[in-house]
């Protein structure tokens, strides 16, 4: 599926609109500053560049009604349909699929209940001092855990906060502005994360003011997170400038936005009439913000007229520019702005580049790349020639390319593609001709285009005997609409390397008699020509070429003869689909049902089979014989109910079976409805290919089509690391953290929704939704979950959910993370949109997520706002259990051991490395308690980065009331953090936390090389028994299960070792990004002391903070191959 490309189609209907401006207009437009090219057509290129037109590239079309697909009464909220769940496939997966009818009766609708007006918005400074005049009820929380409900309200003159009712005198339930040294937003203080308040309210509910010398807090709970976004907005904005800098509290006061409103509106009334009509008005507003509804712009000038007593008459410049601003604002975007603003209610360069850096995770920002940012998202001239962002030049930028949640990086071809082929995960059509299911869909060539353009890498053809002898194409009982062969495979030889150029695996399934497969044979090698793969496997070769190696090319999978065969044609067994219904439909035996075994036999004529190459058809028997008799140019297809028992009985062979040979996975033929299984199921078994029906929309294909968009949607996938090393353990069945598996913790803050539709196939009356979110992550057993937000009351156009979620991701390298929007408010349908990300394409930061429709096109302009953070990674935290401290002392820490296998000098070798896996487990712990206990003192997360953490430090010096003087020295490698003169309590506290943090830091780097040193060595010691360790058991007298159990052992003890490595490799690259972060935030923040001769640029790194390596996998192969 193509990601939304910038599009230019918006600048149409507004420039239409104004292109009837005269020339006196033009001459007004220049007297203030601002052409017509300067404020019309560079705003259109900048709305352009900012909202998306997603185009349909990719999208389902299968002939049938939309509602046949998405029925309530036959899906469910992930709108697969029930087939999907079909009894053959197994348990459900991990819980994510639930059981319609009880999650039916079960659900009940959660409102959100504000003490906010529904009409108030909070669009500006002044409304949010507004509010706080107003006053509202918050709890006040206690150091005792306990809370009291008060009244808490800004003073007229903007100097005091007062509560009431209080036990104290009225002078004393009060807290001066000029006291305040910060306002943190969740539970940020020692209170409010205590345990008895931690699941009371949630984490967007809390805020906490610290004020006075002594860094006191004043910790609250609010009714909603709107209420607790305007309180710290509006009090951040106080403490930053103070009463009097608070401009906008004066409605009369132009400012820079409503002046360029203002000249917008001057420019859209040529007669200088002072007034537009109603339509010119609409679509000027509707131009400047695609998406929005006409109805509701309409409906907001009906109602700003009807308050003036002028309805029915012209819209004024005053009405015109108050719509604006209350439509055009969203006020989660203004709180950030706000948060980040050093210039009132804009950004200028250097705080957009804190931004861009702190938050987004962006390195080496220059201002001259902010500047290019303001130049190209901001609408104002004035803006632009001054090099401030304002909240709409903001609001676009957000909206970006540059703000998507997807990786760019992701969308070319990034991943090693010189791995053998059985290495990846190959993307792959089941039935590829129908455009509907078994029973009625007919067959077309569109079908198959439309499969290759979406990247599909694995294409069924299933080939009949046609009249004329010319072989045919269908399905199933579509004989009414027979295809061709040779114009099958004419586009298939014309469309099949447009949308990647690594090799494509034909999958042939012949029912045609041998004068027929002599004709077949003949088009496959007229047609495909050079592409066509002939070249017989390298008996020498131990694992299949790489898709580099094979660029180009097309494979044919399907039977072949005996080598030694020189017949002009015989028999082979076959044990595809085909015959596999037929057999069902008859009522054949359960117990002959595994992949073939007492198939029958066809006839295959030498021409056709001298064709198959790298991926000849065999029966599969089991594991053991494969071991030992399969070649690695051979391919198993497996039924998903057959797949679905060995990946639940024998997770660890299966696993260990892919590694070398390739495995296909077709749906049952009981889908008659072409209904999709799991993908995930058959993945996390290693099977690299999972025949998908292309022609059905669904949760399935969801995951489906955005799994294979991680590496440049070219069809292929490198697998897990885990999968992939000979010597390794992995069960796909795993229900905690892997072994030498790096888990991570995934922060997902869902801020809001943006032009949510109604559900197509709704039957209730008008535009109101009210919509809610589920979150699901998808992966091994371990990871699967979902969460949900509240249901926002009848709000589809910028619903504010404020709602934050945590899920810890055992294996990141097999998650894909997926949003579905809901509608609560449903008759018929729910369905309004998804999004389906792998793990790795995940961008940190404040990101917008685009939606996709059923059949997945992406929905114009239809998008989620949300915070991402990911630990473990660049300017994160470090992962922890979910919902636990990170913090573990010595005495309850869990250290990974290796496992007794019974082999006297096997279990010596690896008893011996027990102290080095101790050590580093203590080298990488100590210093995550220390960098946890840091970011806590500075009130923030374990999910903050190091950036944060000093520009917070850097905050409270310019905010204390008297002078305090805290410098970073960088004339070292470990830069200190240095006190001149004395410093509040809290401030000292925080020094130590950082010297501790910086000295554990120091420690790992230095030590780490030794450490990795005895890790790796163990390892290669142990690698030298893998070839004799099945001889070496049965000579120590270990047979049958204890044999295999000992072989289980040893290779989890490899894995413990490669993993434990790896992870201090990690640790130490943290820890050296770490200092790099706490040098370039000093500098940017102005900290730094002593640091002329480093630059952010080119920190100075110690000289221990060379990178590990590991024991790469061809130091292995040539040991494990034979």
């Amino acid at each position: 599926m193509a990601e939304p490309q910038a599009s230019e189609s918006v600048a149409g209907p507004l420039y239409e609109l104004v292109s009837e401006a005269t020339t006196p207009t033009r001459d007004a437009a220049a007297a203030s500053g601002l052409s017509i090219s300067d404020t019309y057509q560079t705003y259109l290129d900048v709305s352009a560049a900012a909202h998306p037109v997603y185009g349909a590239e990719g999208v389902y079309s299968n002939g049938r009604g939309y509602r046949e697909h998405s029925s309530p009464r036959i899906g469910t909220r992930n709108r697969d349909s029930s087939a999907e769940r079909c009894t053959g496939t197994g348990n459900p997966p991990c819980g994510i699929m639930k059981d319609v009818s009880k999650q039916r009766q079960a659900r009940k609708k959660t409102v959100s209940f504000s003490s906010m007006p529904s009409d108030r918005k909070m669009n500006s400074t002044a409304a949010c001092m507004a509010f706080m005049m107003e006053g509202c009820e918050m709890k006040k929380v206690r150091s005792n855990s306990r809370m009291y409900n008060r009244y808490f309200l800004l003073d007229p003159d903007m100097r005091w906060l007062r509560w009431e009712p209080s036990k104290k005198d009225s002078e004393k339930a009060k807290l001066e502005i000029k006291s305040i040294k910060e306002v943190r937003l969740g539970k940020k203080t020692p209170v409010l994360r205590s345990n008895g308040l931690s699941d009371q309210f949630p984490d967007e509910c809390a805020f906490s003011i610290i004020y006075g010398d002594n860094y006191e807090s004043l910790d609250l709970v609010a009714s909603t997170a709107e209420v607790v976004s305007t309180w710290v907005m509006g009090l951040r904005y106080l403490v930053s400038y103070g009463r009097h800098m608070v401009g906008v509290v004066e409605p009369n006061q132009p400012s820079v936005r409503t002046s360029w409103i203002g000249s917008v509106f001057e420019l859209a009334d040529p007669e200088r009439q002072g007034h537009i009509d109603l339509f010119r008005a609409t679509q000027i507003i509707k131009g400047l913000n695609p998406g929005m509804r006409e109805s509701r712009i309409e409906l907001k000038f009906k109602e700003l007229q009807k308050a003036k007593d002028c309805y029915g008459e012209g819209i004024d410049l005053d009405t015109f520019v108050e719509a604006y601003c209350e439509l055009c604002t969203r006020p989660e975007i203004f709180f950030l702005l706000v948060q980040f603003s050093s210039n009132k209610e804009y950004l200028d360069s250097k705080d957009l580049m804190l931004f861009v850096e702190v938050e987004q995770g962006v390195e080496g920002v220059t201002e001259e790349m902010c500047r290019e940012i303001v130049h190209k998202y901001e609408p104002s001239a004035e803006g632009r020639n001054n090099g401030y962002l304002s909240i709409d030049g903001f609001t676009h930028y957000l909206l970006s390319s540059e703000c998507h949640i997807f990786d760019p990086q992701h969308k070319h071809v990034c991943q090693d593609m010189t791995q053998p082929l059985s290495h990846y995960y190959i993307n792959s059509s089941h039935n590829a001709s129908l455009l509907e299911d078994h029973y009625w869909g007919s067959s077309d060539l569109s079908s198959y285009v439309r499969a290759l353009r979406m990247g599909c890498r694995s294409i069924e053809v299933v080939v009949w005997d046609g009249p004329d002898c010319e072989p045919v194409v269908y399905v199933g009982s579509s004989v009414a609409s027979q295809l061709a062969f040779c114009k099958v495979l004419d586009f298939i030889n014309q469309y099949a390397f447009e949308s990647s150029e690594y090799p494509l695996i034909l999958c042939l399934v012949t029912h045609c008699s041998v004068p027929q497969q002599r004709a077949l044979a003949q088009h496959l090698k007229k047609i495909l020509g050079d592409k066509l793969h002939i070249e017989p496997p390298n008996m020498e070769d131990h694992y299949l070429p790489s898709p580099e190696k094979l660029k180009g090319k097309i494979l044919i999978k399907g039977k072949r003869l005996p080598t030694d065969s020189q017949d002009s044609e015989g028999e082979v067994t076959d044990e595809e689909e085909g015959f596999e219904m037929s057999r069902r439909m008859m009522g054949g035996d359960d117990k002959d049902q595994l992949n073939g075994i007492g198939c029958k036999r066809l006839r295959l004529c030498k021409e056709l089979s001298d064709l198959v190459t790298l991926c000849k058809s065999v029966q599969f028997r089991d594991f053991e014989m494969s071991k030992r008799e399969q070649r690695y140019w051979e391919i198993c297809s497996f039924n998903e109910v057959d797949a679905n028992h060995f990946a639940n009985e024998f997770p660890e062979d299966f696993v260990s079976y892919n590694k070398r040979f390739l495995s296909r996975v077709y749906p049952t033929p009981m889908r008659i409805d072409a209904s999709n299984m799991n993908p995930q199921d058959f993945w996390k078994c290693g099977c690299q290919i999972v025949a998908m029906n292309y022609q059905t929309p669904g949760l399935m294909m969801d995951l489906n089509l955005g799994w294979f968009r991680q590496n440049g949607n070219c069809g292929y996938v490198l697998r897990p690391a885990i999968m992939r090393e000979e010597v390794s353990y992995f069960s796909a069945n795993a229900r905690d953290s892997l072994p030498g598996v790096s888990a991570q913790l995934l922060h997902i803050k869902v801020i809001s929704g943006q032009n949510l539709p109604k559900p197509r196939g709704s039957a209730a009356k008008g535009d109101v939704v009210e919509p809610y979110i589920y979150v699901e992550i998808h992966g091994i057993p371990a990871d699967c979950t979902e969460q949900r937000t509240k249901t926002v009351s009848q709000n589809g156009d910028n619903p504010i959910f404020d709602e934050s979620f945590e899920f810890q991701i055992n294996l990141p390298e097999l998650a894909a993370l997926r949003f579905v929007v809901l509608d609560d408010d449903y008759i018929g349908d729910e369905f309004i949109g998804q999004y389906t990300i792998p793990f790795e394409c995940l961008l940190p930061g404040y990101r917008h997520v685009p939606l996709q429709s059923l059949t997945g096109e992406f929905l114009p302009n239809t998008t989620l706002f949300v915070h991402v953070a990911i630990t473990n990674r660049r300017g994160g935290g470090k992962a922890h259990k979910r919902g636990l401290s990170v913090r573990k002392g010595r005495k309850a820490r869990e250290y990974t051991s290796t496992k007794t296998t019974g082999i006297k000098v096997v279990d010596e070798l690896f008893r011996a490395s027990t102290q080095p896996l101790r050590e580093a487990t203590d080298l990488r712990e100590n210093v995550q308690n220390a960098v946890v206990s840091f970011k806590e003192l500075c009130g923030l997360t374990p999910a903050a980065n190091m950036k944060q953490c000093i520009l917070t430090v850097s905050s409270w010096l310019l905010n204390s009331e008297r002078a305090l003087r805290v410098m970073v020295n960088l004339s070292e490698a470990y830069p200190t953090m240095e006190a001149h003169g004395p410093i509040p309590e809290l401030l000292r506290k925080v020094l130590t936390a950082y010297d501790t943090m910086i000295q554990t830091s120091r420690t790992l780097i230095e030590s780490a090389d030794g450490v990795y040193s005895k890790l790796t060595q163990a390892q290669r010691a142990g690698l030298d028994f893998h070839e004799d360790l099945h001889r070496i058991g049965a000579r120590e007298g270990l047979k049958g299960r204890k044999l295999q159990k000992a072989m289980e052992s040893y290779a989890w003890n490899i894995t413990v070792l490669k993993g434990q490595a790896d992870l201090l490799k990690h640790a130490k690259g943290e820890a050296v990004d770490t200092l790099r972060q706490i040098q370039c935030a000093a500098h940017s923040c102005g900290l730094a002391k002593n640091g002329a001769s480093t630059s952010p640029a080119s920190p100075l790194l110690p000289p221990h903070a060379r990178p590990l390596h590991t024991i790469h996998e061809t130091e292995t192969d040539s040991t494990t191959l034979h």
